[in-house]
């Protein structure tokens, strides 16, 4: 059910994809300017008509031209503040569901120029991640959670991490939603 994955975030085909988004929405660096590049200036003009989003808070658009189906935009702290950051990914699986919706790739929120530090940031990501997949009756509502991100430091970061949050065991299928997919 959760896997990690290095690439382009606005290339991947699911339900969700998760924005690094900044307060007025509009578009800005990193993955947030990529992400309003790739699906074009349709987006800009649906997350003009939303009031912009609070840090910790998630909004969802239209997709429109990425092959995800929707954006799930959330505004992570600058500097590190866990439990804003942690709001960020439990209000984005809040949406997911609250729309019906079944996968999602969140990006590393807050660790560009927003300066969270990565190590802590992936421990609040998979820490928060669990715990909600834990809730009894959250693994049925999603089928597919990836942790997509850009840099090979990022890379080597998730690889380290997620088997001490999602970990093997060699009884149970990865693909059947108990445990992290490795790729």
């Amino acid at each position: 059910m959760c896997e990690r994955s290095q690439g382009n975030i606005t290339c991947l085909e699911l339900d969700a994809i998760g924005n690094a988004a900044n307060e007025m929405l509009r578009g800005g660096g990193g993955v947030d300017g990529a992400i309003h590049d790739a699906a074009g200036r349709e987006l800009l003009r649906e997350c003009q008509t939303l009031g912009g989003c609070a840090t910790g808070d998630a909004k969802i658009t239209g997709g429109y031209r990425l092959p995800a189906k929707h954006v799930i935009h959330t505004v992570g702290p600058i500097g590190e503040h866990p439990e804003a950051l942690e709001s960020c990914y439990l209000r984005s699986l809040e949406v997911l569901v609250e729309n019906k919706l079944r996968s999602i790739a969140f990006p590393s929120i807050s660790t560009g120029v927003y300066g969270y530090p990565i190590e802590a940031a992936t421990d609040v990501a998979l820490r928060t991640v669990r715990r909600w997949l834990e809730v009894p009756g959250n693994c049925n509502l999603v089928e597919r959670i990836v942790f997509c991100v850009f840099s090979n430091r990022d890379l080597s970061v998730y690889q380290a991490k997620i088997p001490h949050y999602f970990p093997i065991d060699e009884n149970t299928d990865a693909a059947s939603g108990e445990n992290a997919e490795m790729q």
